[in-house]
Protein backbone atom coordinates (compact mmCIF):
# COMPACT_ATOMS: atom_id res chain seq x y z
CA UNK A 1 0.00 0.00 0.00
CA UNK A 2 1.24 3.45 -0.74
CA UNK A 3 2.39 5.17 2.44
CA UNK A 4 0.16 8.20 1.91
CA UNK A 5 -3.07 6.20 2.46
CA UNK A 6 -4.69 6.48 5.90
CA UNK A 7 -7.40 4.06 7.11
CA UNK A 8 -9.91 5.63 9.50
CA UNK A 9 -13.58 5.80 10.44
CA UNK A 10 -15.80 7.70 8.04
CA UNK A 11 -17.22 11.06 9.12
CA UNK A 12 -20.82 12.16 8.60
CA UNK A 13 -19.87 14.99 6.27
CA UNK A 14 -18.10 12.50 3.99
CA UNK A 15 -21.28 10.64 3.01
CA UNK A 16 -21.43 12.34 -0.44
CA UNK A 17 -17.77 11.43 -1.02
CA UNK A 18 -18.50 7.79 -0.15
CA UNK A 19 -21.34 7.71 -2.67
CA UNK A 20 -19.09 9.26 -5.33
CA UNK A 21 -16.40 6.65 -4.67
CA UNK A 22 -18.90 3.83 -5.05
CA UNK A 23 -19.90 5.19 -8.48
CA UNK A 24 -16.25 5.60 -9.52
CA UNK A 25 -15.45 2.06 -8.34
CA UNK A 26 -18.36 0.68 -10.39
CA UNK A 27 -20.23 -0.71 -7.37
CA UNK A 28 -23.76 -1.80 -8.16
CA UNK A 29 -26.22 0.89 -7.13
CA UNK A 30 -28.70 -0.13 -4.45
CA UNK A 31 -31.71 1.37 -2.74
CA UNK A 32 -29.50 2.28 0.25
CA UNK A 33 -27.14 4.46 -1.78
CA UNK A 34 -28.23 7.74 -0.23
CA UNK A 35 -26.38 10.19 1.99
CA UNK A 36 -28.90 9.56 4.78
CA UNK A 37 -28.33 5.80 4.64
CA UNK A 38 -24.55 6.24 4.67
CA UNK A 39 -24.87 8.53 7.70
CA UNK A 40 -27.03 5.91 9.42
CA UNK A 41 -24.25 3.35 8.91
CA UNK A 42 -21.68 5.81 10.27
CA UNK A 43 -23.73 6.39 13.43
CA UNK A 44 -24.81 2.79 14.05
CA UNK A 45 -23.16 1.37 17.19
CA UNK A 46 -22.82 -2.14 15.72
CA UNK A 47 -21.44 -0.98 12.37
CA UNK A 48 -18.15 0.45 11.21
CA UNK A 49 -17.64 2.30 7.95
CA UNK A 50 -13.93 2.61 7.27
CA UNK A 51 -12.43 4.80 4.58
CA UNK A 52 -9.02 4.86 2.95
CA UNK A 53 -7.94 8.46 2.41
CA UNK A 54 -5.12 9.65 0.15
CA UNK A 55 -4.37 13.12 -1.18
CA UNK A 56 -7.38 14.44 0.76
CA UNK A 57 -9.82 12.13 -1.06
CA UNK A 58 -11.60 8.93 -0.12
CA UNK A 59 -10.03 6.16 -2.20
CA UNK A 60 -11.66 3.13 -0.58
CA UNK A 61 -14.46 2.02 1.72
CA UNK A 62 -15.71 -0.99 3.59
CA UNK A 63 -18.69 -1.45 5.91
CA UNK A 64 -18.73 -4.03 8.66
CA UNK A 65 -21.61 -4.93 10.93
CA UNK A 66 -21.87 -7.22 13.92
CA UNK A 67 -25.28 -8.80 14.41
CA UNK A 68 -24.44 -10.36 17.78
CA UNK A 69 -23.46 -13.59 16.10
CA UNK A 70 -21.46 -12.94 12.93
CA UNK A 71 -19.45 -10.20 11.33
CA UNK A 72 -20.77 -9.09 7.95
CA UNK A 73 -18.85 -7.15 5.31
CA UNK A 74 -20.38 -4.89 2.68
CA UNK A 75 -19.26 -2.26 0.20
CA UNK A 76 -15.58 -3.02 -0.13
CA UNK A 77 -14.74 -0.58 -2.89
CA UNK A 78 -11.46 0.94 -4.03
CA UNK A 79 -11.03 3.69 -6.60
CA UNK A 80 -9.72 2.19 -9.87
CA UNK A 81 -6.55 4.31 -9.66
CA UNK A 82 -5.69 2.79 -6.26
CA UNK A 83 -6.60 -0.85 -6.84
CA UNK A 84 -4.01 -3.61 -6.40
CA UNK A 85 -1.94 -1.42 -4.06
CA UNK A 86 -2.95 -2.94 -0.71
CA UNK A 87 -5.78 -0.51 0.06
CA UNK A 88 -8.46 -3.21 0.26
CA UNK A 89 -6.18 -5.39 2.45
CA UNK A 90 -5.65 -2.47 4.83
CA UNK A 91 -9.39 -1.80 5.00
CA UNK A 92 -10.05 -5.48 5.66
CA UNK A 93 -7.42 -5.54 8.40
CA UNK A 94 -9.10 -2.64 10.17
CA UNK A 95 -12.47 -4.31 9.92
CA UNK A 96 -11.16 -7.67 11.14
CA UNK A 97 -9.72 -5.91 14.21
CA UNK A 98 -13.19 -4.45 14.87
CA UNK A 99 -14.65 -7.96 14.65
CA UNK A 100 -11.92 -9.46 16.84
CA UNK A 101 -12.72 -6.93 19.58
CA UNK A 102 -16.28 -8.28 19.61
CA UNK A 103 -15.35 -11.95 19.67
CA UNK A 104 -16.64 -12.68 16.16
CA UNK A 105 -15.97 -16.29 15.11
CA UNK A 106 -17.34 -16.17 11.56
CA UNK A 107 -17.15 -13.35 9.05
CA UNK A 108 -19.17 -13.25 5.85
CA UNK A 109 -18.61 -10.92 2.92
CA UNK A 110 -21.20 -9.89 0.36
CA UNK A 111 -19.31 -10.02 -2.93
CA UNK A 112 -20.58 -9.38 -6.44
CA UNK A 113 -19.78 -12.60 -8.28
CA UNK A 114 -19.51 -10.77 -11.62
CA UNK A 115 -16.62 -8.58 -10.43
CA UNK A 116 -13.56 -10.73 -11.10
CA UNK A 117 -11.19 -8.43 -9.18
CA UNK A 118 -13.45 -8.60 -6.13
CA UNK A 119 -13.72 -12.37 -6.30
CA UNK A 120 -9.96 -12.65 -6.69
CA UNK A 121 -9.38 -10.37 -3.71
CA UNK A 122 -11.56 -12.43 -1.37
CA UNK A 123 -9.94 -15.68 -2.51
CA UNK A 124 -6.48 -14.19 -1.96
CA UNK A 125 -7.58 -12.99 1.50
CA UNK A 126 -8.36 -16.65 2.34
CA UNK A 127 -12.14 -16.28 2.43
CA UNK A 128 -14.04 -19.33 1.21
CA UNK A 129 -17.01 -19.33 -1.14
CA UNK A 130 -20.01 -20.84 0.60
CA UNK A 131 -21.48 -23.07 -2.10
CA UNK A 132 -25.18 -23.75 -2.09
CA UNK A 133 -26.25 -20.54 -0.38
CA UNK A 134 -28.33 -17.87 -2.04
CA UNK A 135 -29.09 -14.36 -0.85
CA UNK A 136 -32.71 -13.30 -0.88
CA UNK A 137 -33.78 -9.71 -0.40
CA UNK A 138 -36.74 -7.35 -0.50
CA UNK A 139 -36.47 -3.60 -0.84
CA UNK A 140 -38.72 -1.54 1.43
Amino acid sequence: MTSDVVIRECRREEAPDVLRLWREADATVSVTDTADDVMTAIECPVALLLVAVAEGRIMGTVIGTFDGWRGNIYRMAVHPGHQRQGVARALLGGLESFFDSRGVKRITALVESGHSLAVGFWKAADYQLLEGMARYYRNR
